[in-house]
């Protein structure tokens, strides 16, 4: 080599905000103080979850994410069927999001998300997948193993699996042979049902009934908002809802649930879907369960009146905002997406506000 690498500069870790004491104020029977931060913990995966928690970590400090573990495609498959274990990608994901905008947090969003290049075996891995999966297999403890990663890159929240177990993602497809258009198959494998050409009838796990990570459960249950979506509505948002206990959760929380929308139908599993579809379907998979805010980028809304009304069979109410980038793409502005939150949970809170 004739080149030197560039060094990086020299980075200061981020010290914790120290705690502010203050009064306690009630919510519910929760005790709470008055200015504190709200807890909040959001539901998903792939870059829908990250979108999320890259606004929310800039209006709370008290930050958890409950990441799917279903993913069998790229480095995180590979790494699953050689060692056996979850699938580390949507989780590294989640914890570069959470990486502050200092030079610490940015130069190790940037290192944990790096891939290698090469012609051998390491070709297409994550730099992230890898630090995960040795720490996983070091400690024989997912939630702690993780918890030292966000330790390090000094992210502003939790990541947490929300199962223990790989989980292998399968779908009922209609037309997925466009030879046999009405004909009903079972797609397998996350990877393959997010692109499934056909219509996504419904989704189911393997195992049926996984057991959730304690630490997610506990979480939602002590959480003042829970924010599910946005993301790839059948392999990222509804598998949640697909584990009993994490499902019984959102449903005995006494948390505020905030529905995000996708700006966009994803092609492949959502290919014609308007914003009432994506709750139709949602609903189809855990019809008892209530939201309290469905949240919309204005523009993506054409038909208000019917996506109101899908809101109501939830017992939700339906915020319309900005929160798209201007560059034309279907991505969400994390600054928009932030402020949208922010009066959210302002709004139709019980304490606040928190800033």
């Amino acid at each position: 080599m004739t080149g030197r690498t560039p060094r990086l500069g020299r980075l200061r870790r981020p010290v914790p905000e120290a705690r502010a004491s203050r009064p306690v104020e009630t919510r519910g029977a929760r005790p709470r103080r008055r200015g504190a931060q709200p807890k909040v913990v959001a539901l998903g995966g792939g870059m829908g979850l990250s979108a999320s928690l890259a606004a929310l970590r800039r209006i709370t400090g008290d930050l958890t994410a409950v990441v799917t573990v279903a993913d069998d495609g790229g480095s995180s498959g590979r790494l699953r069927d050689e060692l056996g274990v979850l699938p580390p990608g949507d989780l590294r994901k989640a914890l570069a999001a959470l990486c502050g905008d200092d030079d610490w947090g940015q130069t190790w969003a940037r290192v944990i998300q790096h891939r290698f290049q090469s012609q051998g075996e390491i070709n297409g891995h994550a730099v992230g997948n890898l630090l995960i999966v040795a720490l996983w297999e070091q400690l024989g403890d997912h939630v702690q193993a993780l918890d030292l990663v966000g330790n390090l890159l000094g992210a502003h929240g939790r990541v947490l699996p929300m199962s223990a177990v790989p989980l292998e993602l399968q779908a009922l497809v209609r037309g997925h042979d466009p030879e046999r258009p009405e004909d009903v198959d079972t797609v397998r494998g996350q990877a393959t049902v997010a692109l499934t050409p056909g219509e996504v009838q419904s989704v189911h796990l393997v195992p049926h009934d996984p057991p959730a990570v304690p630490e997610a459960v506990a979480a939602v249950l002590d959480a003042d908002w829970v924010v599910l979506g946005p993301g790839s509505w059948f392999s990222s948002v509804i598998p949640h809802l697909l584990v009993p206990e994490l499902l019984d959760a959102l449903m005995e929380t006494k948390a505020r649930r905030v529905l995000s929308l996708n700006l966009a139908p994803q092609p492949g599993e959502t290919e014609g879907f308007s914003p009432q579809r994506h709750l139709e379907v949602l609903g189809r998979h855990a019809p008892k369960l209530a939201l309290d805010v469905v949240l919309a980028d204005e523009a993506a809304v054409p038909d208000r009146d019917s996506l109101t009304d899908a809101a109501t069979r939830f017992g939700a109410a339906v915020e319309l905002a900005t929160v798209a980038r201007t560059d034309g793409t279907p991505r969400h502005d994390p600054e928009l997406l932030a402020a949208a939150y922010d009066r959210i949970f302002r709004m139709h809170g019980r304490i606040g506000p928190w800033r």
